[in-house]
């Protein structure tokens, strides 16, 4: 017979866990009692380097975006009763011109013209100022986009052309002269260093040069015309040692059978004789021009430049601050002189011959040449060889097209799948590379570092730059 365990001793005696009434409710909830009483402790160690980083990121980002808010805020007050005047509708609201050229290296043409629109158009929409973005989709478009306005314009104001009846009915019409004094009461935006070069090489190109309209397409193609890429190859059975003077000349592409659009284009010599004679004078005085509202931008291409992308990503305040200054400043329409040195005043420099030395206003935003990507100086070398691989094969298409044309074989089955272009279309297709080859090589000699921004002495008294009116500096 088993003895019973003796009674337990006043020492091994537990007293009851005291919960609060927090914990007492929460246990009839079904909630497992073991995370009831888990106790919290530290994170590890891994872990609190994770969450300091993660908080230190999140807290920058939103600190960043916050002032960033703000700074826009504040200057939209500043300028937004200027939007609350009542106007007549059929006044003309003050606007300004936008160009934006293709930053150099980047395939996005439009981030100098998104940098305008995320940081500089929204002053400008809170002060009812009207705009008009002219974007550079490769290098020299802008040039020549400005140097055709200026020729428009002087063949308007020595009446060559005149407004139509239509346009003078409608009732939005304005005379010349009341469009020229819009126009100054405007402004141009100008963003970044390769679009005001590009816009400097075309003020000067439109005041120096004709006023005839020349086809660019039509000139290229008299330049291309006597080349030897399109002669027809010499055939040694054509060749009578006995008979040189029956000796059949090789077919030139005016003898060629097959069809050109460069046969039926009329010669650009006598398109220029049948024009009548427009006046060649370069004006001693160019007119006052709208001013201009530079604007520093920046763009960072390639791998070494990531660093700089993840400070500008958490720094944008410093961007909206400088856009919302720009803007203020073209809003406020307060204005100078452009500031060149006396030796630029004097005699025109050509174009990459001037010494290193303070140019004013001319060296703006200059830093930002630094940028570019260092392959961008062989740009010229890597067309040319471009250049010598196409013509390489050209040779073989156009074979191709002529013994097709001229039936001299039947096409192969692939052939009559994917039919190959004929001597028309390598004409054509020709004429849009060169086009394309030489434009990209022009656009960038007018851009390049080694090259000093256009000047010409007349524009001294014409030319004027925003300014920021007398006020105390907002920082970031």
């Amino acid at each position: 017979m088993s003895t019973p365990p003796p009674p337990p001793s006043d020492n091994s005696f537990v007293p009851p866990v005291r919960r609060s009434g927090v914990r007492t409710v929460l246990s009839y909830t079904g909630i497992p009692p073991s995370w009831l009483d888990k106790r919290p402790k530290l994170p590890s160690r891994n872990w609190l380097i994770f969450l300091s980083v993660t908080s230190s990121v999140v807290g920058l980002y939103a600190y960043d975006r916050r002032r960033c808010k703000q700074i826009r805020q504040e200057y939209v007050e500043k300028v937004k009763h200027l939007s609350e005047v009542p106007a007549d509708p059929f006044e003309v609201l003050r606007k300004v011109t936008v160009y934006g050229s293709k930053w150099p290296a980047d395939e996005d043409y439009d981030q100098s013209l998104r940098y305008f629109r995320k940081y500089v158009k929204p002053i400008l929409i809170a002060a009812g100022v009207d705009y008009e973005m002219i974007p550079g989709k490769r290098h020299g478009e802008i040039m020549k986009r400005v140097a055709e306005d200026i020729r428009l314009r002087r063949r308007l104001d020595l009446e060559i052309d005149i407004d139509s009846d239509v346009r003078k009915a409608l009732p939005t019409y304005r005379s010349p002269a009341v469009r020229r004094q819009n126009e100054l009461e405007g402004g141009i935006v100008i963003i970044g260093r390769p679009t005001f070069k590009e816009f400097m090489a075309g003020l000067k190109k439109g005041w120096t040069s004709g006023l005839e309209k020349v086809d660019e397409d039509e000139e290229l193609a008299r330049i291309l015309e006597n080349d030897s890429h399109f002669d027809e190859p010499e055939d040694p059975r054509d060749f009578d040692m006995d008979e040189p003077s029956k000796k059949s000349p090789p077919l030139s592409a005016q003898t060629s059978p097959v069809f050109s659009p460069l046969q039926i284009r009329p010669s650009f010599a006598q398109n220029s004789q049948q024009s009548p004679s427009l006046p060649t004078d370069v004006p001693a005085v160019i007119p006052p021009l709208p001013p201009l509202l530079l604007v520093s931008f920046t763009d960072y291409i390639g791998i070494s430049q990531i660093p700089l992308m993840i400070w500008d990503f958490f720094n944008q305040r410093h961007k909206v601050l400088a856009g919302a200054q720009a803007g203020y400043r073209l809003v406020m329409n307060i204005s100078r002189p452009i500031e060149v040195p006396e030796s630029l005043d004097q005699q025109a420099a050509p174009d990459g011959d001037i010494q290193e030395q303070n140019l004013g206003d001319l060296d703006f935003d200059k830093q930002a040449e630094s940028y570019y990507k260092k392959s961008l100086k062989d740009l010229p070398k890597d067309i040319e060889e471009i250049r010598t691989k196409y013509y390489e094969s050209l040779a073989g298409k156009l074979a191709t097209a002529r013994e097709l044309a001229r039936g001299t074989r039947e096409p192969t089955k692939a052939e009559l799948e994917n039919p190959p272009p004929t001597e028309v279309e390598l004409r054509a297709e020709r004429l849009k590379k060169e086009r394309r080859w030489r434009n990209d090589v022009d656009g960038w000699n007018i851009i390049k570092p080694s090259t000093s921004v256009t000047w010409d002495p007349r524009f001294k008294n014409a030319l004027r730059v925003f300014v920021d009116p007398p006020q105390e500096s907002t920082s970031p």
